[in-house]
Order: C-alpha cells, then sequence, then structure tokens
C-alpha cells in the first residue's frame, strides 16, 4: 500500500472524526505531509499540513481551529482529527505529500458525509 485513506462514515453536524493514513516509508519519509480533500466537480485542496518534525504545521482557513493534523514517523501514519464538523466539510479525504512538485500517486481516500 503506498497511500490508504480511512476512518470515513457519517457524522452529524458538530460531532467528531478522526482520520487515518498509511503510507509507505518512501511516500512518507522525510517529507511533509498534507490531508486534501475533494468534493465532485471540484479541485483537490489542501486542508491541513504537518512537516516531517511533527510539529510545524498549517492549516486552510476554514478549518483553523477545528482540525488537528499530526503524525507517528515510527509507524509512518497520519492523522487528521476533525471536531466540529459542518456539513461544507462532506468530501473525500486524501493523505499525501507536500507541496505539490513532491506529490506521489493519489492512493485510495475516505469519504465521510456531515448531516446538518
Amino acid at each position: 500500500v503506498q497511500l490508504q485513506a480511512f476512518g470515513g462514515g457519517l457524522v452529524q453536524a458538530g460531532g467528531y472524526l478522526r482520520l487515518s493514513c498509511a503510507a509507505s516509508g518512501s511516500i512518507f519519509r522525510l517529507n511533509t505531509m498534507g490531508w486534501y480533500r475533494q468534493v465532485p466537480g471540484k479541485q483537490r485542496d489542501l486542508v491541513a499540513r504537518i512537516a516531517r518534525d511533527g510539529i510545524i504545521t498549517n492549516y486552510a482557513d476554514s478549518v483553523k481551529g477545528r482540525f488537528t493534523i499530526s503524525r507517528d514517523n515510527a509507524k509512518n501514519m497520519v492523522y487528521l482529527q476533525m471536531n466540529s464538523l459542518k456539513p461544507e466539510d462532506t468530501a473525500v479525504y486524501y493523505c499525501n505529500r507536500f507541496p505539490s512538485s513532491v506529490i506521489a500517486a493519489w492512493g485510495q481516500g475516505t469519504e465521510f458525509t456531515v448531516s446538518s
């Protein structure tokens, strides 16, 4: 498995969810990792990224204060804790390297729906 995101489902507005992503070592190692999301008919957008040190993070304005990205370098895993979910967070979520110049082949995303 190169990149595989999981943890999606159905959640009510205001609820929370945690996504996980397993990455192969060649993709994960020494790279900034990001969580991206895509809704049908729109481009895939970056929502959060985390540097290889696991300390430096950045978030899209739309999720700032609600989402938290983290990583476990020993396990080649990236996580996205999502709180106070809104219907507009509904999308398919993917993980990959950041920036776009080092993007790997997109793997399986995970979809979740936030009901109002």
